[in-house]
């Protein structure tokens, strides 16, 4: 792509039983980028072109690669055909990512791919990892003392594997950068698309990772510190279907007063049983539920709509503008209408 001042080399190091879509998802996102970035080259996408020249846009060079190279078995059952580890000039690698496989607590990490990983690492711009592929990179002590994440099934196993590892479940993926090197980390599967689109926008820049997210079909391009799953999901999960009647009902009625009284109501209980059966199933008390549903209700509005911000906090329970913008900067550090901004496919 003569457009294209430099090459980057994306690396996929996987081993046998690779969940298939934490490697082949984002694949398809640095095409994509590719494509968003020949068409920017063209007079008639100037604009996409201007919108992101300064983030020094780059062909990308994608290859998979495992330790004995050529067919590689997957979970799936659809086999992938891959170069030899050993065949990569580690000098030329930009970005080092680590796919997951399945794994529980007899899974025995392959040595040589750990060894490798530990020794290409150094070479490379940065380094992430999809799903359980933390487990490598903890493995090869890239982990050690910094925060990731992982699949949330697989969370605490890998915190108890690696110890040294802070690890956190809930964002759908973690940039940490200290000491020079920057490594992400991200929860499972489709997670990988989002690490993916992040990695493309600080590449090429926002209009670029956008276009490819279209071009996926990815609604929304969501931000690290959205949780793995939903709010709503996640209570109805924790209560084991005792709830799942009342947080159904309450996913619907945000904009109402969703008191204990009113909650209790609900669910055909006196508030003082409600409160203590609700937290004893959930985990959680029931006002805690309801800012969560109703912050990621906002979210949605956000990106998925134009409607204005005032009409969002009233839809969704906060009353005011600033009741909605103070929850959002406590849940993810920006204001609604830069949230809007960033990750908007209206």
């Amino acid at each position: 792509m003569s457009a294209s001042p430099c090459v980057r080399h994306v690396v996929f190091a996987v081993a046998p039983d690779l969940v298939l879509l934490d490697a082949c998802g984002p694949v398809e996102a640095f095409w994509r980028a590719e494509l968003a970035m020949r068409a920017a080259a063209t007079p008639a996408r100037a604009a996409l072109a201007d919108s992101t020249h300064a983030a020094d846009p780059c062909a990308y060079r994608v290859t998979l690669a495992s330790t004995a190279g050529g067919v590689l078995p997957t979970f799936a059952g659809t086999p992938v055909v891959t170069e030899r580890l050993d065949s990569i000039d580690i000098a030329t690698i930009d970005t080092l990512i680590v796919p997951g496989v399945p794994i529980d607590d007899s899974t025995v990490l392959q040595p040589e791919l750990v060894a490798w990983i530990a020794a290409a690492a150094p070479h490379a711009r940065r380094v992430a990892s999809v799903c359980t592929g933390a487990f490598y990179l903890a493995a090869a002590g890239l982990l050690d003392g910094r925060r990731a994440t992982t699949h949330w099934r697989n969370a605490a196993q890998l915190a108890r594997r690696f110890p040294r590892v802070n690890v956190d479940p809930e964002p759908i993926f973690v940039r940490d950068e200290r000491d020079g090197r920057v490594v992400w980390t991200s929860a499972g599967v489709t997670a990988g698309i989002d690490l993916a689109l992040a990695l493309i926008e600080e590449d090429c820049g926002h209009a670029v990772a956008m276009h490819a997210a279209r071009r996926l079909v990815v609604f929304m391009k969501r931000p690290g510190g959205q949780a793995q799953f939903s709010e709503a999901l996640e209570a109805q999960s924790a209560a084991g279907g005792a709830f799942d009647a009342l947080h159904g009902w309450m996913a619907a009625n945000l904009h109402r007063e969703l008191s204990v009284e009113r909650l209790a109501e609900a669910a055909r209980m006196s508030p003082r049983t409600f409160a203590r059966r609700y937290v004893e199933s959930v985990g959680r008390t029931p006002a805690r539920t309801v800012s969560a549903m109703r912050v990621e209700a906002a979210a949605h509005a956000l990106a998925q709509s134009r409607l204005p911000v005032k009409r969002i906090a009233a839809d969704c329970g906060f009353g005011t503008e600033q009741n909605l913008r103070r929850a959002f900067e406590r849940r993810y550090g920006v204001l609604p209408l830069d949230y809007r901004a960033r990750f908007s496919s209206a």
